[in-house]
């Protein structure tokens, strides 16, 4: 078992930034690698980032590129999403989710997560 414990979210006015945290406790020795969604109310849920764990690769939505950053303290178990130049369409409910012991496919797809965070809420305001 893995627990996530989303923190960082808030109210930001456009073009600000926030950080978002992701602490993971239980069994993340067999952390295979940790991703960011979000939903939109209304919205289907959507790829953010993603980190590979050992390598630390990483993959980015196109409308975040540049302005998003993921990154991870394997030390803390802790992975973080760095949002600057926030804009109003990335308000949403932010997920954090870990992939468990190996590679089960594309980060970009929520089906392959084994765990999840309860989210965090974010608001940019215009």
């Amino acid at each position: 078992q893995v627990q996530l414990v989303e923190s960082g979210g808030g109210l930001v006015q456009a073009g600000g930034s926030l950080r978002l945290s992701c602490a993971a406790s239980g069994r993340t020795f067999t952390m295979y690698g940790m991703g960011w969604f979000r939903q939109a109310p209304g919205k289907e849920r959507e790829f953010v980032a993603a980190i590979r764990w050992s390598v630390g690769n990483t993959n980015y939505l196109d409308s975040v590129k540049g302005r998003f950053t993921i990154s991870k303290d394997n030390a803390k178990n802790t992975v973080y999403l760095q949002m600057n130049s926030l804009k109003p369409d990335d308000t949403a409910v932010y997920y954090c989710a870990a992939v468990i012991g190996r590679y089960k496919g594309s980060f970009y797809y929520d089906g392959n997560y084994d765990y999840w965070g309860q989210g965090t809420q974010v608001t940019v305001s215009s």
